[in-house]
């Protein structure tokens, strides 16, 4: 994969001299992007230093492969596309449910029992065994998606492609993420972390711990944490205003299977509505 890494890097130092139909060129940038589409590769992930390890290369070689390729006709079925790339094909080999309105674009990997209801997940994403994409969530591109999450119908999870050093929207495993968030920007939830509904989370919303009005981080919601949409007062020249945050108001146990009546029943005590 070095040897690859190496040849991804090369073409897009020279990207300009690039000439579309350049075959060695568009073998190696189809063969980077395929690694992604099967789960061979990555994106981004957790270093063991618990940051955000981002591979630029493979970023390069998504923007490389946007470059070189031509619009085409797409057909499935009744309906028609017009686009660069294609779609995912061959859900039933790699144990993937998908319902009819949903698509993923080639160069998205969707691990075994991933269900997409009519929704979308953008080339350089990836979703993670036994998670939802519910219905009219989106997953933008190279977003990560952990294991047995769950992202509520209307969900937003934004891309991030450029610039190639950018990091990703990470959504680590266990995670619920209710109706109508919107997490972009680079922003990061923790594991097993309950997002309530209509949040929005990027990469410069701070998030605050409930119990004691500390700022925890800006734009990542810690492991293990039940958190909503709020505000924060800030006075500006022509008033007081309520700026967005995101408040951290419970604690779960590390690695205790959600009980949705239980985080229901969290949400109403704290007045918020689901």
């Amino acid at each position: 994969m070095a040897d690859l890494q190496s040849t991804i890097e090369q073409l897009w130092e020279h990207r300009t001299d690039l000439a579309v139909d350049d075959v060695d060129a568009n073998r190696a940038i189809l063969e980077a992007v395929t690694l992604l589409d099967r789960g061979e590769a990555r994106v981004a992930e957790i270093g063991a230093d618990g940051a955000v390890l981002v591979h630029e290369w493979l970023k390069v070689a998504i923007l490389l492969y946007f470059r070189q390729s031509e619009m085409a006709t797409l057909e499935v079925g009744p309906f028609e596309y017009a686009d660069k790339i294609p779609l995912k094909h061959d859900y039933a080999a790699a144990g993937v449910r998908v319902v009819p309105g949903a698509s993923a674009r080639f160069g998205a990997f969707l691990d075994r029992g991933v269900v997409m209801m009519p929704s979308y997940v953008n080339i350089g994403a990836r979703v993670g065994a036994n998670s939802m994409v519910d219905t009219w969530a989106t997953v933008g591109s190279c977003a990560q998606i952990g294991e047995n999450v769950h992202l509520g119908g209307g969900v937003g999870i934004g891309g991030v492609l450029e610039p190639p050093q950018a990091a990703p929207v990470i959504i680590e495993d266990d995670c619920m993420i209710f109706s109508r968030c919107i997490v972009v920007d680079g922003a990061r939830v923790g594991a097993g972390t309950v997002l309530g509904a209509g949040c929005v989370l990027s990469s410069t919303i701070p998030v605050i711990d409930a119990e004691t009005g500390e700022e925890l981080s800006r734009g990542h919601v810690p492991p293990w944490s039940v958190a909503v949409s709020a505000t924060r007062p800030r006075a500006f020249p022509g008033g007081d205003f309520g700026l967005p945050c995101v408040l951290v108001i419970n604690r779960l146990t590390e690695g205790e299977r959600h009980d949705k009546a239980q985080l229901n029943s969290i949400l109403r005590d704290h007045g918020v509505a689901q």
